[in-house]
């Protein structure tokens, strides 16, 4: 269900996007509006064709609302579908959303969620829009009026990357309030709902005085928290140390540049810097950043913080000859650990196989391989960032057609993940015999 409903948008996007009044020059190929609609719908941000000189209003339009439905889901439209005409979802209908934002066994009043994860999405989006009308540039084409200001809303929100400027934020790099809130909004955007519902709570609570003792967040929030500062930080510093492009000049300049890179690194995909003119060592940095992404029930992609958080905690339990896995003082379920550790190691098989695609279908063409690794990283953890130097659409966009369908079908699995469309494609056979069991050895 996951998987159908985020490919057929797509395919309606596509059509959307084919349509003589979305396109502003000459018309838009079948692949690259296929393209360009999966990316948005799986809001990764990769482009083939310049989405501010290709595309009309009315194009852009689609692109947007191609964002958000992704962005949230399509299943939350259909359950606010189904709330708004007085109908009842199925059991599996209910699951299949309730996964995408909550952990399996939480329990969930589906009425109170929608409200609250419309809410937010509303009240962070709508405060983002109008503080980029204020900041935008006005002297850089297009003007930055109310359509440019909730366009950047929505994609940083939903962690998409897409722009209405040909560069990018280059456009307005040196517009810092710009840059700040489209920063808070990527790094709220790519917390998840389930947190942002928790500090909302708390916040409430507080302001109306409703303080019981001290503040115990749950395990999920300390750790979505602390890893997300942490990669940010140390991200920034990394970038700092590596080094960036010979445009900044000042150390400050280099600071904040590399603090907005390594927060939209994290799957959003926006860029102030020329990302294919970077030090070989800070590309690693951006893969690294990207790889992991953001964290669950959110618009980010990636394996997720959790997911890196505890795979490393295995590690280090196995190093230290223990058998229990424990994060933040809590020991955590076997299931979980198992899941962690698939998640993983399908993320690096996929990875490891699209590599290899890409570089017998683009070998060819003088393209780089740290520059094919960096193209696959981004579009599977949906991040939108490309190592295209001077260019102003992604690398994707001199691929050949069987390069840009393997992107495209990449972005899809990363939207909803590789152990999700395991299960969906892979039969599980029932149990019926054991193999006796004999030992090799490892290392």
């Amino acid at each position: 269900m996951m998987a159908g409903t985020f490919a057929g948008l797509a395919i309606v996007g596509a059509l959307l996007l084919r349509l003589p009044m979305s396109h502003a020059r000459e018309p838009v190929g079948f692949v690259d509006a296929l393209f360009t609609s999966t990316s948005a719908v799986c809001v990764t941000g990769l482009i083939t064709v310049d989405t501010a000189t290709r595309y009309s209003r009315f194009g852009q339009t689609v692109i947007l609302i191609l964002i958000q439905l992704g962005g949230l889901g399509i299943m939350t439209f259909a359950a606010v579908g189904a709330q708004v005409f007085h109908r009842r979802l199925s059991f599996s209908s209910h699951l299949a959303w309730q996964s995408a934002f909550f952990e399996p066994d939480f329990r969930v009043d589906l009425r109170r969620a929608l409200r609250q994860i419309l809410a937010l999405t509303v009240v962070f989006e709508t405060i983002g829009a109008v503080l980029l009308y204020l900041w935008l540039p006005r002297n850089v084409p297009p003007a930055g009026g109310w359509f440019e200001a909730t366009f950047h809303a929505v994609s940083a929100f939903c962690n998409a990357g897409f722009s209405v400027y040909s560069d990018n934020a280059v456009a307005f790099r040196d517009s810092t309030l710009a840059l700040c809130t489209l920063m808070a909004l990527i790094f709220v955007g790519g917390i998840g709902y389930t947190v942002l519902i928790e500090a909302v709570s708390r916040a409430w609570r507080w302001l109306r005085r409703q303080r019981t003792g001290a503040v115990v967040w749950t395990l999920h929030s300390r750790v979505v928290f602390k890893v997300s500062v942490g990669l940010v930080l140390g991200g920034a510093l990394l970038l700092m140390l590596t080094g960036l492009t010979p445009t900044e000049k000042r150390w400050t300049e280099k600071a904040f540049h590399a603090l907005f890179q390594s927060v939209s690194a994290r799957t959003a995909g926006f860029n102030t810097l020329d990302i294919g003119r970077l030090p070989l060592p800070s590309m690693l940095v951006l893969i690294g950043l990207i790889f992991i992404g953001g964290s669950p029930g959110s618009c980010a992609g990636g394996i997720k913080t959790t997911t890196a958080t505890v795979w490393f905690a295995r590690v280090r339990a196995r190093l230290t000859g223990r058998e229990d896995v424990v994060v933040g003082q809590r020991r955590l379920p076997f299931d979980t650990v198992q899941r962690a550790t698939l998640v993983l190691s399908l993320a690096v098989i996929w990875n490891a196989a699209g590599v290899f695609v890409l570089a017998m279908s683009e070998g060819h063409s003088g393209v780089r391989l740290e520059q094919l690794v960096f193209e696959q990283i981004s579009a599977f953890a949906t991040c939108g960032l490309s190592a295209n130097p001077g260019a102003s659409v992604s690398l994707s966009g001199a691929f050949t057609v069987l390069g840009k369908l393997w992107v495209t079908v990449t972005m899809l699995v990363g939207r909803v993940g590789p152990l999700t469309l395991a299960i969906a494609v892979i039969p599980t056979p029932r149990k019926l015999f054991e193999y006796p069991s004999e030992r090799v050895m490892i290392g």
